[in-house]
Protein backbone atom coordinates (compact mmCIF):
# COMPACT_ATOMS: atom_id res chain seq x y z
CA UNK A 1 0.00 0.00 0.00
CA UNK A 2 1.19 3.68 -0.91
CA UNK A 3 0.52 6.35 1.49
CA UNK A 4 0.54 10.06 0.46
CA UNK A 5 4.16 10.62 1.49
CA UNK A 6 5.14 8.01 -1.29
CA UNK A 7 6.56 5.46 0.93
CA UNK A 8 5.56 1.82 1.78
CA UNK A 9 3.32 0.64 4.72
CA UNK A 10 5.80 -0.41 7.28
CA UNK A 11 8.89 1.71 5.80
CA UNK A 12 11.38 2.41 8.46
CA UNK A 13 11.45 6.29 7.42
CA UNK A 14 7.27 6.53 8.55
CA UNK A 15 7.25 7.95 12.30
CA UNK A 16 5.95 5.46 14.75
CA UNK A 17 2.64 7.06 14.39
CA UNK A 18 2.24 6.40 10.73
CA UNK A 19 3.53 2.91 11.21
CA UNK A 20 0.81 1.80 13.75
CA UNK A 21 -2.47 0.16 12.98
CA UNK A 22 -5.43 0.67 15.33
CA UNK A 23 -6.71 -2.02 16.78
CA UNK A 24 -9.85 0.00 19.10
CA UNK A 25 -11.67 2.46 17.78
CA UNK A 26 -13.83 4.76 19.82
CA UNK A 27 -16.91 3.11 19.84
CA UNK A 28 -15.02 -0.26 20.93
CA UNK A 29 -13.27 1.74 24.10
CA UNK A 30 -16.82 3.04 25.11
CA UNK A 31 -18.05 -0.58 24.87
CA UNK A 32 -15.18 -1.77 26.50
CA UNK A 33 -15.50 0.80 29.60
CA UNK A 34 -19.13 -0.05 29.57
CA UNK A 35 -18.53 -3.62 30.01
CA UNK A 36 -16.31 -3.21 32.74
CA UNK A 37 -18.55 -0.77 34.48
CA UNK A 38 -21.18 -3.39 34.64
CA UNK A 39 -18.99 -5.76 35.64
CA UNK A 40 -17.45 -3.67 38.35
CA UNK A 41 -21.00 -3.63 39.86
CA UNK A 42 -21.73 -7.30 39.54
CA UNK A 43 -18.86 -8.05 41.38
CA UNK A 44 -19.12 -5.27 44.15
CA UNK A 45 -22.92 -5.24 45.14
CA UNK A 46 -23.87 -2.31 42.97
CA UNK A 47 -20.92 -0.42 43.60
CA UNK A 48 -20.99 0.10 47.36
CA UNK A 49 -17.65 1.51 49.06
CA UNK A 50 -16.31 1.04 45.69
CA UNK A 51 -13.47 3.86 45.11
CA UNK A 52 -11.92 4.03 41.88
CA UNK A 53 -7.69 5.41 41.50
CA UNK A 54 -6.40 5.48 38.22
CA UNK A 55 -2.56 5.42 37.51
CA UNK A 56 -1.68 8.68 35.73
CA UNK A 57 -1.24 9.16 33.17
CA UNK A 58 -4.06 7.88 30.99
CA UNK A 59 -5.65 5.69 34.01
CA UNK A 60 -6.92 8.80 35.98
CA UNK A 61 -9.61 9.87 32.90
CA UNK A 62 -10.43 6.26 32.32
CA UNK A 63 -11.22 6.32 35.95
CA UNK A 64 -13.59 9.45 35.76
CA UNK A 65 -14.90 7.45 32.30
CA UNK A 66 -16.01 4.40 34.78
CA UNK A 67 -16.91 6.69 37.48
CA UNK A 68 -19.69 8.84 35.26
CA UNK A 69 -20.88 5.17 34.05
CA UNK A 70 -21.38 4.19 37.37
CA UNK A 71 -23.58 6.92 38.26
CA UNK A 72 -25.38 6.76 35.61
CA UNK A 73 -26.78 2.90 36.31
CA UNK A 74 -26.61 3.34 40.26
CA UNK A 75 -27.88 7.20 40.22
CA UNK A 76 -25.61 7.95 42.86
CA UNK A 77 -21.94 9.45 42.38
CA UNK A 78 -19.04 6.95 42.98
CA UNK A 79 -15.58 8.74 43.96
CA UNK A 80 -12.18 8.82 41.82
CA UNK A 81 -9.12 10.07 42.05
CA UNK A 82 -6.13 9.41 41.02
CA UNK A 83 -2.40 7.35 42.85
CA UNK A 84 0.98 8.34 41.69
CA UNK A 85 3.73 5.56 41.82
CA UNK A 86 6.41 7.26 40.48
CA UNK A 87 8.51 6.79 43.69
CA UNK A 88 7.51 3.51 43.94
CA UNK A 89 8.66 1.90 40.37
CA UNK A 90 11.31 -0.15 40.64
CA UNK A 91 13.53 1.28 37.77
CA UNK A 92 13.42 4.64 39.34
CA UNK A 93 17.39 3.88 40.17
CA UNK A 94 17.66 3.67 36.46
CA UNK A 95 16.10 6.31 35.13
CA UNK A 96 15.33 9.00 38.02
CA UNK A 97 14.95 11.90 36.19
CA UNK A 98 10.95 11.68 36.29
CA UNK A 99 8.42 13.90 36.80
CA UNK A 100 6.03 13.38 40.22
CA UNK A 101 2.73 13.03 39.12
CA UNK A 102 -0.91 13.73 41.56
CA UNK A 103 -2.43 11.57 44.12
CA UNK A 104 -5.90 12.47 44.87
CA UNK A 105 -7.68 10.30 47.10
CA UNK A 106 -11.68 11.00 47.68
CA UNK A 107 -12.25 12.87 51.10
CA UNK A 108 -13.71 9.28 52.28
CA UNK A 109 -10.44 7.91 51.96
CA UNK A 110 -9.79 4.26 51.25
CA UNK A 111 -9.67 2.76 54.56
CA UNK A 112 -12.21 -0.28 54.74
CA UNK A 113 -13.22 0.37 51.17
CA UNK A 114 -13.04 -1.93 48.13
CA UNK A 115 -10.65 0.00 45.41
CA UNK A 116 -10.36 -0.40 41.83
CA UNK A 117 -6.78 0.44 40.62
CA UNK A 118 -7.40 2.37 37.02
CA UNK A 119 -5.05 1.75 34.04
CA UNK A 120 -4.65 2.02 30.20
CA UNK A 121 -2.27 -1.18 29.64
CA UNK A 122 -1.27 -4.28 31.51
CA UNK A 123 2.36 -5.72 30.40
CA UNK A 124 4.87 -7.11 32.81
CA UNK A 125 2.81 -6.11 36.23
CA UNK A 126 5.64 -4.07 37.49
CA UNK A 127 3.33 -0.33 37.29
CA UNK A 128 0.36 -2.12 39.64
CA UNK A 129 2.96 -3.78 42.20
CA UNK A 130 4.50 0.18 42.73
CA UNK A 131 0.65 1.39 43.01
CA UNK A 132 -0.20 -1.78 45.75
CA UNK A 133 3.02 -0.47 47.26
CA UNK A 134 1.59 3.58 47.08
CA UNK A 135 -1.63 2.16 48.14
CA UNK A 136 -0.48 0.67 51.16
CA UNK A 137 1.24 3.74 52.52
CA UNK A 138 -2.06 5.80 51.98
CA UNK A 139 -4.57 3.42 53.70
CA UNK A 140 -6.18 -0.55 54.50
CA UNK A 141 -8.44 -1.13 51.53
CA UNK A 142 -10.81 -3.97 52.43
CA UNK A 143 -9.96 -5.01 48.91
CA UNK A 144 -7.98 -3.99 45.73
CA UNK A 145 -8.92 -4.63 42.50
CA UNK A 146 -8.06 -3.49 38.84
CA UNK A 147 -9.20 -2.50 35.89
CA UNK A 148 -7.22 -1.64 32.69
CA UNK A 149 -8.66 -0.88 29.13
CA UNK A 150 -5.94 -3.01 27.36
CA UNK A 151 -4.15 -6.11 28.27
CA UNK A 152 -1.35 -7.33 26.36
CA UNK A 153 0.21 -9.97 28.03
CA UNK A 154 3.65 -10.57 28.72
CA UNK A 155 3.32 -10.36 33.17
CA UNK A 156 6.80 -10.55 34.72
CA UNK A 157 4.62 -10.82 38.17
CA UNK A 158 1.94 -12.69 39.35
CA UNK A 159 -0.66 -9.94 38.94
CA UNK A 160 -3.91 -10.23 37.36
CA UNK A 161 -6.61 -7.70 36.13
CA UNK A 162 -10.17 -8.50 37.58
CA UNK A 163 -11.35 -6.36 34.29
CA UNK A 164 -10.04 -6.09 31.06
CA UNK A 165 -11.68 -4.25 28.25
CA UNK A 166 -9.35 -5.76 25.67
CA UNK A 167 -7.26 -8.90 25.59
CA UNK A 168 -4.31 -7.88 23.01
CA UNK A 169 -1.49 -11.17 22.22
CA UNK A 170 1.53 -8.89 20.87
CA UNK A 171 4.95 -9.59 20.80
CA UNK A 172 7.34 -7.89 23.47
CA UNK A 173 8.81 -5.75 20.02
CA UNK A 174 5.31 -4.31 19.54
CA UNK A 175 4.22 -1.43 21.45
CA UNK A 176 0.72 -0.38 22.49
CA UNK A 177 -0.55 3.25 22.38
CA UNK A 178 -3.63 3.77 23.44
CA UNK A 179 -4.82 7.54 23.23
CA UNK A 180 -7.65 8.81 24.86
CA UNK A 181 -9.39 12.53 24.34
CA UNK A 182 -8.37 14.18 27.61
CA UNK A 183 -4.80 13.92 27.17
CA UNK A 184 -4.44 13.35 23.40
CA UNK A 185 -7.44 14.67 21.65
CA UNK A 186 -8.78 11.42 20.15
CA UNK A 187 -9.72 8.10 21.50
CA UNK A 188 -8.01 5.19 19.95
CA UNK A 189 -5.38 2.04 21.01
CA UNK A 190 -2.83 1.86 18.35
CA UNK A 191 -0.48 -1.16 17.81
CA UNK A 192 3.10 -0.72 16.70
CA UNK A 193 6.45 -2.01 16.18
CA UNK A 194 8.93 -0.95 18.14
CA UNK A 195 12.71 -2.01 16.10
CA UNK A 196 14.60 -1.26 19.08
CA UNK A 197 12.83 -2.71 21.93
CA UNK A 198 14.71 -4.89 24.32
CA UNK A 199 12.76 -7.95 25.75
CA UNK A 200 11.71 -7.46 29.53
CA UNK A 201 12.60 -3.98 29.47
CA UNK A 202 9.48 -3.47 31.62
CA UNK A 203 6.71 -1.22 31.88
CA UNK A 204 6.31 1.85 30.56
CA UNK A 205 9.83 1.24 28.51
CA UNK A 206 8.66 4.47 25.81
CA UNK A 207 7.28 6.96 28.33
CA UNK A 208 8.23 10.06 26.76
CA UNK A 209 8.89 8.46 23.57
CA UNK A 210 5.57 7.81 22.33
CA UNK A 211 5.46 4.78 23.16
CA UNK A 212 2.43 4.23 25.57
CA UNK A 213 2.47 0.94 28.08
CA UNK A 214 1.53 0.64 31.44
CA UNK A 215 0.87 3.97 34.23
CA UNK A 216 1.32 5.73 30.91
Amino acid sequence: MIHATGARSGDSRLDPAQRAKTVLEPDEIRRGLTRIAHEILERTNGGDDVVLLGIPTRGVPLARRLAQRLEQVEGRPVPAGSLDITMYRDDLRLRPARALGHTEVPAAGIDDRIVVLVDDVLYSGRTVRAALDALGDLGRPRAVQLAVLVDRGHRELPIRADYVGKNLPTSQRETVRVLLTEVDGQDAVLLGVSPGASPGAGDGAGDGAGDQEEGS
